[in-house]
């Protein structure tokens, strides 16, 4: 049965993994975390005459540039002029050049929040009337395309590297200290420092790139990387680093001097290692609370401490589990991880999830505000994806206690003196006490790893017997007492002897469910931590809801659309082989950047080329457009355009021109709901 574990464990794992690269490649570009909350002239709005600045005001504060804010006339070239400043608190301004012509003008905005996400947007005002316009906003949205894929990608390893580092550690002190000389543990440990650092090195390098350009070639831009170590999330991630430093040293006198320590010399150890790890974790937990969304919004000064408090419990709770989870897989037959270590884990685990239940009640009030929010918003919506997570992962934890009591009852703790001290026996031990096999002090030992020192005394002493078992089995196979031979059969014994305890140790059903058990919470947690990333590059409900209240037209234009739209038009131009459908397909159908693609069919279904497609996008209720777009020719009877901006959302008529020949052409149209 044990051997079918290892490709149910690896092929469970592998398909959890991709669950959660599938939930962070869904999660797009990030969402804005300082939304647009007013504007002056405001979205869509006719002033008389031209103003003398625009003025953009945002949910809270944020960081800008030379080229944060562009104002644009129907032709595409910029009328603003100078920096942008802030007129007082979130409102920011920039200068238009004098003696405006009419027109419709787009206003552009890229920018970095306060909890550093980069925000992205786009509106229209017109002065006197609404006239064509054909702008080009930024080529890529803010956090978004390749750059933004990997940034999400680091922050995920980030977070998995700090839950395993941190909660592996403390596993360790807490609960199993004799798993400071199991290698499997120690390769789990170092394994967290490193993906941590890594993806911190990884999001400085990428920083500069996410909340600007967009673009992998300016990832290794010294400028940019000069600009983002001035900034709040620079100096966070730069922080970080140093304390990886600390942490590593931590980590060596662990595994090191800890592992090698006598108990008594141990405890003495365990304090010192305990505060100065307690001070190194918390330190890493507030370099993602300071530059993040506990840093602002409402009540700062609380939210900043509590979000490290959640941060700590989440690592202790989900490190401390996949550590528990090596050790019951991993860990070799002489040293199993016992059922107290497995209890004392119970009992971090349960105050794990109390503390993440007060901070996250706290957190998810601030950051909603409301109970609407919940299904109203999609922060509240991931929100309560992440608690049904959580809620199965205590069921799951609930069965894994059960079991720890089951295991606690099949196999108690077998404690022998040593120099005055007691010592705990393994699991695999007490599962051979219940098999019968208790053995009194002083009578030969053939169950144990001892066996293995003795064979190979009997190969130093050439020949010589230290036992008058397995030296007597040595001398007769190497005949003339060859102690390679001697000690090449040693090494065969231990090694089956290890293997046999192994198997026994394995064969206890208690031992079997609690491992099943704790492997399924590692499963929701891996998952559950995707959620969490995307989660904290979402914007927060509270902030979603405010802008809609202060600006719904302004709201309406940057949250995304439900969908792509598709429409079919039957045409006729009058002329040989005139007849035809045309289907536009407009994807995501959204205010600002879409994705247009164009097919000419005929009557029967088979694509076919024309000399001409133009199409043509209009709103006449607010006196806007035609907007016109000029497809590329792709293959036979495909068309693209990418980049196509809808100012504002509303009805749309959509007008295709179709030219079959140099004298035959028609428009035909349909009315579409975009945005």
């Amino acid at each position: 049965m044990t051997q079918t574990i290892a490709p149910r464990v690896r092929t469970l794992v592998l398909l959890l993994l991709a669950a959660a690269c599938a939930l962070l490649a869904a999660a797009g570009p990030a969402s804005a975390h300082a939304a647009l909350t007013g504007s002056d002239p405001q979205q869509g709005a006719v002033v008389d005459k031209a103003p003398a600045q625009v003025s953009l005001t945002f949910s809270e504060s944020v960081s800008m540039d030379d080229d944060s804010l562009r104002i644009l006339d129907p032709k595409g070239k910029r009328v603003d002029e100078g920096r942008p400043s802030g007129t007082g608190g979130t409102t920011y301004t920039v200068k238009l050049h004098a003696g405006l012509p009419d027109g419709t003008y787009t206003v552009t905005y890229q920018v970095v929040s306060a909890d550093s996400h980069p925000v992205a947007g786009a509106y229209t005002f017109s002065i006197g009337a609404p006239s064509e316009t054909s702008v080009s906003v930024y080529s890529a949205d803010a956090g978004g395309g390749a750059v933004g894929w990997l940034y999400g990608l680091g922050r995920y390893v980030s977070y998995a590297g700090f839950t395993v580092l941190v909660g592996g550690a403390a596993f360790v002190l807490a609960c199993w200290p004799r798993g400071s000389g199991v290698r499997p543990v120690q390769r789990l440990v170092v394994s967290g420092w490193l993906a941590l650092t890594a993806a911190t090195l990884l999001l400085l390098l990428l920083r500069g790139s996410y909340t600007s350009s967009g673009k992998l070639g300016d990832v290794f831009d010294l400028s940019l990387l000069g600009e983002v170590l001035q900034t709040k999330p620079g100096a966070a991630l730069v922080s970080r680093l140093l304390l990886l430093a600390a942490a590593a040293l931590f980590v060596a006198v662990l595994f090191g001097a800890y592992e090698k320590r006598e108990d008594e010399e141990k405890r003495d150890l365990t304090f010192g290692l305990a505060v100065g790890g307690t001070v190194v974790a918390a330190g890493l937990a507030a370099t993602w609370a300071m530059s993040e969304h506990a840093s602002v919004g409402l009540q700062a000064g609380i939210a900043m401490p509590v979000d490290v408090v959640h941060l700590l419990a989440v690592a202790a709770w989900l490190g401390g589990l996949t550590s528990l989870l090596v050790a019951l897989y991993r860990a070799p037959a002489e040293t199993p991880v016992s059922a107290l270590a497995v209890r004392r884990f119970s009992r971090v685990a349960f105050g794990s999830v109390v503390a993440l239940v007060v901070t996250g009640t706290y957190q998810s009030w601030r950051q909603l505000g409301s109970w609407t929010a919940f299904t109203d918003t999609r922060y509240g919506q991931l929100l309560l994806v992440k608690i049904a997570l959580v809620a199965v992962l205590v069921g799951i934890a609930y069965l894994s206690r059960r079991w720890t009591a089951r295991l606690a009852e099949a196999a108690p703790a077998v404690v022998r003196q040593r120099e005055g001290t007691t010592e705990e026996q393994g699991v695999g031990a007490a599962v051979g006490s219940k098999a019968g096999k208790t053995e009194k002090a002083g009578t030969p030992e053939k169950a144990e790893a001892s066996g293995a020192a003795k064979a190979t005394r009997t190969g130093a002493g050439a020949g010589e017997s230290a036992d008058a078992g397995s030296g007597k089995a040595a001398e007769a196979v190497t005949g003339s007492g060859d102690s390679r031979r001697a000690a090449q059969l040693a090494r065969q014994r231990a090694a089956v002897d290890a293997a046999r305890r192994k198997r026994q140790r394995d064969a206890d059903p208690q031992r079997f469910g609690l491992r099943r058990s704790v492997l399924a919470e590692a499963g929701v947690a891996v998952v559950l931590l995707a959620v969490t990333t995307v989660l904290t590059q979402t914007e927060p409900g509270r902030t979603e809801e405010e802008a809609k209240a202060a600006n719904p037209s302004s709201a309406a234009a940057t949250s995304p659309a439900s969908g792509a739209v598709t429409l079919d038009m039957p045409f006729d131009t009058g002329g040989q082989n005139g007849k035809g459908v045309v289907r536009v397909e407009l994807d995501p159908a959204r205010v600002d950047a879409n994705d247009l693609h164009l097919y000419v069919e005929r009557p029967n279904g088979d694509a076919f080329d024309i000399p001409e497609v133009k199409v043509a996008f209009t709103q006449k209720a607010k006196d806007i457009g035609p907007l016109p777009v000029v497809p590329d020719h792709i293959t036979t009877g495909h068309w693209s355009a990418s980049g196509v901006q809808i100012p504002i959302a509303g009805d749309w008529e959509v007008a295709v021109t179709v030219r079959t020949s140099d004298i035959d052409q028609v428009t035909v149209s349909k009315n579409a709901q975009i945005g």
